[in-house]
């Protein structure tokens, strides 16, 4: 979702390829004749849909990576690795085609002359289905996330293996929930308003409650983002009364890194919430799903309330401070502000005692009737 340590040097990293200018680099670096192109919405990346006139699978993502990332090509390396490992594990994971010189990935630039700016560039299958997003979500597919969460993180931290995995270790990631406290350097973006004053609050009570309970929680590499637009599920039920899902595609891996297993089910939590008309109800849903495959400790639980708030403020600040970056793209960058502040403020009128009691109650109740 987001690229690099520091959101302040994201200044000018997206690429700016045009339809025709993606369709020759289609061409050149993977020799494929493109028969249609779109774009695709992306926070700091630059995706587009290809269709093209070839044998077999004809639809891709091309994906071209911001400035900066593609900067360090061994964590793209390893995200892509983590991919194919997955997909070839039978999870819904897109996989690489490979460029003419038979690798996964290329360095081009958006023009000729010497000196220009260098994009890490890769051509990623399509996968079909609906971003969650678009879905009124019921409990079964809250479930099958939550269950989706553990099972990715667990896969990944015990079986995948490979030389660029180190690259995961990312001290100053924005984005991993261990650096909440960072935020402090970007919340001048949101001005001074209540919304200021209760991501204060989580960032404040992050540091006191969370960041000296780290060392307790069970390491592991997490997707990292698992939100309402990256993961697609589809139908096999007729009836839209009592649709059942399955989950046909997972997205965007670029948020990798050497995290914690509570981390991804908070995340999962979050993001789940915010499409939701019941959002306090989601997280006993996911958690349960979740915990199917990794039950939480008593500590990793009593974070859950603290890591799902500091998810909502670091996508709210970052956000809000991106959004100050690009103008031209704020309406996809705050998509999440949309619900998110209100969710966020509901958490703490509520408190945490109240919603952990929701969450923990609904985890507890399938127990005894996990689905099958």
């Amino acid at each position: 979702m987001s690229s690099g340590n520091d959101c302040q040097r994201q200044t000018l990293t997206k690429p700016v390829f045009g339809e025709k200018e993606a369709a020759e680099l289609v061409d050149r670096v993977f020799g494929l004749k493109v028969s249609w192109i779109g774009s695709l919405p992306s926070y700091d990346d630059q995706n587009f849909h290809v269709r093209v006139s070839a044998e077999g699978a004809d639809e891709y993502v091309l994906k071209i990576t911001n400035s900066e990332d593609s900067q360090a090509p061994e964590l793209i390396e390893a995200q892509t690795q983590a991919m194919m490992f997955l997909s070839a594990e039978g999870f819904p994971s897109a996989t690489p085609y490979l460029t003419k010189d038979g690798n996964i990935m290329s360095l081009e630039s958006a023009d000729t002359r010497p000196g220009g700016t260098k994009y890490i560039v890769r051509l990623l299958t399509y996968l079909p289905g609906t971003p969650v997003a678009k879905i009124a979500t019921n409990a079964q597919i809250l479930y099958e996330i939550g269950k989706l969460a553990a099972s990715v993180d667990k896969e990944l931290s015990e079986k995948f293996q490979h030389p660029s995995v180190k690259s995961l270790h990312r001290g100053q990631f924005i984005w991993n929930l261990a650096n909440v406290p960072l935020l402090d350097r970007y919340i001048y973006a949101l001005g001074q308003n209540k919304y200021r004053a209760v991501v204060e609050r989580v960032i404040e009570q992050f540091k006191a409650k969370v960041i000296p309970k780290l060392s307790s929680f069970r390491a592991c590499i997490n997707h990292g983002d698992l939100n309402d637009h990256n993961i697609l599920v589809d139908s096999s039920s007729a009836s839209l009364e009592n649709s059942q899902y399955r989950v046909s595609g997972i997205l965007d891996f670029s948020d990798m890194s050497y995290g914690y297993y509570v981390f991804e089910v908070a995340i999962a939590i979050m993001y789940m919430m915010i499409e939701s008309s019941d959002p306090l109800s989601v997280g006993g849903h996911v958690l349960a799903g979740f915990e199917s495959i990794v039950p939480l400790t008593a500590e990793e639980r009593g974070a859950l309330f603290l890591l799902v708030s500091g998810r909502f403020a670091q996508s709210l600040v970052i956000a809000a401070h991106t959004a100050l970056l690009y103008p031209e793209n704020k309406e996809y960058l705050t998509i999440t502000a949309k619900t998110g502040w209100k969710h966020l403020m509901t958490m703490f009128e509520v408190g945490q005692e109240a919603v952990e009691k929701t969450w923990f109650e609904t985890a507890q109740a399938y127990v005894h009737h996990a689905p099958a």
